[in-house]
């Protein structure tokens, strides 16, 4: 696990918008694509701007990116709570990646569908065996203020789910129904930073780093044999040690 602190929210997407082009283009690199899944949340989305902006514009091989959801509420795309909305306006509409490599989660179907579908495109587009769990290069996540990460609610049954790769879940703030990828699937990134910011975070940001294991759903990810980092900003940080 890497802990990085940066001086403020400014800094702190600029280190974000450099780690995800290090990243990208190492993969390009090595295995000829990139595979990054993104988050929704206040504290991405600064550095969702800088992606569509120079250098990282240029510098990230887009042409070989694949752009897939942590989760989703289910709700229009037009709707400001939708997750692939806000990341088409932050910058999906200024980069050039072909729009077939852009793999939003389907909120307009049911719930039980969406999952079912998204599972389904996961494993047919990483030619997965039923079971093989896929492998992504970058899985990108925040915290919210009662520890949770994607749409995986502290006591919720979601969290003993290890079959399925995607579930439908309802919860959250607003609670209304979403779809979320399982800790299996995000456990077997080769890459997972979490990126927080704000004081507002800094509890429960000092209780998932230095309270006992598995209180939290932020707690429970471990990633099986990748790189784990926690990006944040000096206010997020302020009460840890």
């Amino acid at each position: 696990m890497k802990i990085m602190i940066e001086p403020d929210q400014a800094h702190l997407a600029k280190r974000g918008a450099t780690i995800f082009s290090q990243i990208a283009r190492a993969c390009v690199g090595l295995r000829g694509r990139f595979m990054v899944a993104l988050s929704g949340g206040s504290s991405p989305r600064p550095m969702h701007r800088l992606l569509g902006e120079e250098p990282y514009l240029s510098e990230i091989p887009w042409a070989a990116t694949h752009i897939f959801w942590v989760d989703e509420r289910c709700v229009s795309i037009n709707d400001p709570e939708s997750n692939y909305g806000a990341a088409r306006a932050d910058f999906l509409n200024c980069v050039p990646i072909p729009k077939s490599q852009v793999h939003p989660m389907p909120s307009d179907l049911h719930p039980e569908e969406g999952a079912m579908a998204y599972e389904k495109e996961l494993m047919e587009f990483f030619q997965a065996s039923p079971s093989e769990i896929p492998v992504l290069d970058l899985i990108c996540l925040g915290i919210g203020n009662d520890g949770h990460t994607a749409s995986l609610f502290p006591g919720h049954k979601a969290l003993d789910e290890r079959k399925r790769l995607i579930i439908p879940i309802r919860g959250g703030e607003p609670a209304v129904d979403r779809l979320t990828m399982t800790l299996p699937l995000i456990n077997n990134a080769r890459n997972i930073v979490f990126v927080v910011s704000g004081k507002g975070k800094a509890t429960i940001l000092k209780a998932i780093l230095n309270g006992s294991p598995a209180r939290f759903p932020a707690q429970m990810v471990f990633p099986v044999a990748g790189q784990r980092t926690y990006l944040l900003d000096r206010d997020a940080a302020s009460m840890l040690h």
